[in-house]
This record gives structure tokens, C-alpha cells and sequence, in this order.
């Protein structure tokens, strides 16, 4: 059975979905690979490499479409290359579910394909294909990386004889992988950190991690709620919510670098900070939006811009972090991929005298099932 692999756009992405480490697993589990030539350059591995770890190459997308049962992308297929694909075949890669237009045809197609965006991030044997999880990990590191970059001055104190420097003042928004990240490269470089999330429970974390928690009141019931749930499924009140924008407004103000993590799938991002609180920042002050591909935490932000408002505060909106840092995103993606696809094939026999491996589809299995956006012509996807 062959997996194909075939490249992303390269204008917009640098990451490959398998790389030659994870094309050496799959041939040790017994499938054969295929890669569309050139697929995985943006991420430094070239053809060469891939066929070192004993994949082929093909040198079209076409190609490894015709040969791959299995096909592995970053993102979703170019439609053209959907109408190609035949009934039986799957397609596993992050495929945004909840905006993608190509649905329809793909069931159209007899396409099974997965959605690796769906992982349910609750069960244990799933933590090894969390596929947000691992990307946003390195999200958060490079969004500090890309905000020291845009400072105008040092995160750190310094102590010199023309006087001392000041550390900066970072205010983390969104306190999920990316934003917990976020906060321990920041302490790192020196800076003093305070963060905020709509879930109180996260105030540990944030407290783990040297962070400052920005605390904002809640009613003993509030906080029953929260805690019964753990903070992922407690609903604030319209209260709760504008003392919460009330703390964060204080001190988005007087912060030196803002980064906002908050991210939704399947729907626009939330607005965290409007031009009222950008106003009121000091010249020379950095917002860094990792949710602006998706509408932005952050009013005026636009992606893969970065713009200067009128007093001096710099907007980077910073779509698709994970893409500047291909070569590491690529292997943990493609780690995600190989765990994935693992659960796709039929356990073999022990003392089986055949290499042939066989899918195992089981629409009730909870990761499979959960994943699986078309099958058997059908679209599978629950509205939002």
C-alpha cells in the first residue's frame, strides 16, 4: 500500500507532510511512499533525501495522486487535483473542515478524508497525533521571537554605567499551548509577563511558568462553575466578561509587547483588543496577532502585514507561524501523520506470511470517527 506525499503551496507554506525520518517509519510498518518531487525543499529535505530513506519520487502531484492510496498534505488539495482522485482513496492532512468548499467533492469522489484539526485533545491515545498541539508549541516560541524583532529596545534589565534598562512588559492573551509557550520564551529572555484567559484554571499554568496571572473577580457561583468544569466548558456571565475586558484593557495599555493567541476552529477568531486600547499604548509598542488569518484578536490587524497606527504601535498580524519554522514543524507534523495513519491499518497476525497491509475504517472508533470529515460519499462534518 503506498502513501503519497505531495507539496503545499509554496508561496504560502514551507512545511512537508512527511518527512524522510517519518518515510522510514511507514516503510518499517510496510507500506511503500511516494513523494511529488521538490515536495519537502521549503523544509530542506530534498529528493535525494527522501530517497535515502527509500521512498520514490514522482514528478507531479498528479502522479502521486494516480499511485498513493493514502495521500498526506499540510493543507487541503488543489481542487483540480480532487476531481482526480478516485473512490477508496483518503486524504489525511489539516483541511480547515469547517471553511473548506471542497467537500462536496470529495464525497462526490468516494474520498474518506481526515481532518487532523478534529483530534479529540481529551483522550490519552490520541495525545501523540495533536496536531495543533505540536504546531502551535512552536507558534508560541517564534511569536516572541518575531516580537523581540519588532521591539525597538531589549527584553532584559540591564545594569550599565549610563543607567539601567527597564525589562519590557509582555501581556500574553490566550492561554492555550501556543500562549503557555509564548510565556516561557518571553521569562527566558527576561521580560516580565502577564497573561490572561477566559478560563480561570489556566491561572496555575500561567503561575508555573513565572507569568503573572491578571486576576479579575468572579461570584462564588462563577467559580463553581469553573472549577466543576475545569474552565473549558464554563460560560461567563455579561459581567464576568466586561470586568474581564476592563483588566485587559488596563494592561494592554501600559504594556510594552501584546501577543494574542486566541483561535476558534471553525469560526472567526475573537476580538480581544479594539482601537479604543490600541489608542492608548505607547509608541513603539508591539502587538503581535497569531490569530489574524482567521479575523484577528486584534481590531486592524491584518495577515502577513504589519502595519504602524497613528501613534506609533506596531500590528503584526502573523499568519501561519508554524511555516517560518518548516524544518522542526514538518518533523513533529509528520510524527502526528505517521501516528494517525498507524490506526488506519488492520493489526497483522502474528506468524502472517503476507507484507500486504490492510485498511481497518471504523467509523465508530473514536479517533476515526471523530477525524473523518467524508466517507462513503457522504459529508460527515456537524455544522456550527
Amino acid at each position: 500500500m503506498k502513501i503519497g506525499v505531495v507539496s503545499a503551496d509554496s508561496a504560502y507554506e514551507s512545511r512537508v507532510a512527511i518527512t524522510p525520518d517519518a518515510v522510514k517509519k511507514l516503510i518499517k510498518i510496510g507500506f511503500e511512499v511516494i513523494v511529488q518531487s521538490g515536495a519537502g525543499l521549503g523544509a530542506y529535505y530534498d529528493d535525494a533525501m527522501y530517497q535515502a530513506a527509500g521512498a520514490s519520487i514522482a514528478a507531479t502531484a498528479e502522479e502521486t495522486a494516480t499511485e498513493a492510496r493514502i495521500l498526506t498534505s499540510v493543507h487541503d488539495l488543489p481542487a483540480t487535483l480532487i476531481e482526480q482522485l478516485t473512490a477508496g482513496q483518503i486524504v489525511v492532512g489539516m483541511l480547515d473542515p469547517y471553511r473548506n468548499t471542497n467537500l462536496d467533492s470529495y464525497a462526490t469522489q468516494g474520498v474518506t478524508t481526515f481532518a487532523m484539526e478534529l483530534l479529540p485533545r481529551t483522550l490519552s491515545r490520541a495525545q501523540n497525533m495533536d496536531v495543533l498541539s505540536s504546531q502551535a508549541n512552536l507558534a508560541g516560541y517564534k511569536a516572541v521571537l518575531l516580537a523581540a524583532n519588532e521591539y525597538a529596545r531589549p527584553f532584559p534589565m540591564f545594569m550599565t554605567s549610563a543607567g539601567t534598562v527597564k525589562p519590557a512588559k509582555l501581556i500574553i492573551l490566550g492561554v492555550g499551548v501556543a500562549g503557555l509557550q509564548a510565556i516561557a520564551t518571553a521569562k527566558r529572555l527576561g521580560a516580565v509577563v502577564e497573561a490572561s484567559d477566559l478560563r480561570p484554571a489556566a491561572k496555575e499554568q500561567v503561575e508555573s511558568l513565572g507569568g503573572k496571572w491578571l486576576d479579575v473577580p468572579m461570584s462564588e457561583d462563577e467559580a463553581q462553575k469553573a472549577k466543576a468544569t475545569g474552565g473549558y466548558a464554563w460560560t461567563p456571565s455579561e459581567q464576568y466578561i466586561k470586568d474581564q475586558a476592563a483588566v485587559v484593557d488596563k494592561a494592554v495599555s501600559a504594556a510594552d509587547i501584546v501577543i494574542t493567541t486566541a483561535q476558534i476552529p471553525g469560526r472567526q477568531a475573537p476580538r480581544l483588543i479594539h482601537q479604543a486600547t490600541i489608542a492608548k499604548m505607547k509608541a513603539g509598542s508591539v502587538l503581535i496577532d497569531m490569530a489574524a488569518g482567521t479575523g484577528g484578536n486584534v481590531e486592524g490587524s491584518v495577515a502577513d502585514e504589519t502595519i504602524t497606527t497613528d501613534n506609533g504601535v506596531r500590528i503584526v498580524g502573523a499568519d501561519n507561524i508554524p511555516s517560518m519554522l518548516a524544518a522542526q514543524s514538518s518533523d513533529l507534523y509528520a510524527n502526528n501523520l505517521v501516528n494517525f495513519i498507524t490506526t488506519l491499518i488492520a493489526a497483522v497476525e502474528e506468524g502472517s506470511v503476507t507484507n500486504e497491509l490492510t485498511l481497518n475504517l471504523n467509523m465508530s472508533d473514536e479517533i476515526q470517527g471523530a477525524l473523518a470529515v467524508t466517507h462513503d460519499g457522504q459529508v460527515r462534518l456537524a455544522k456550527r
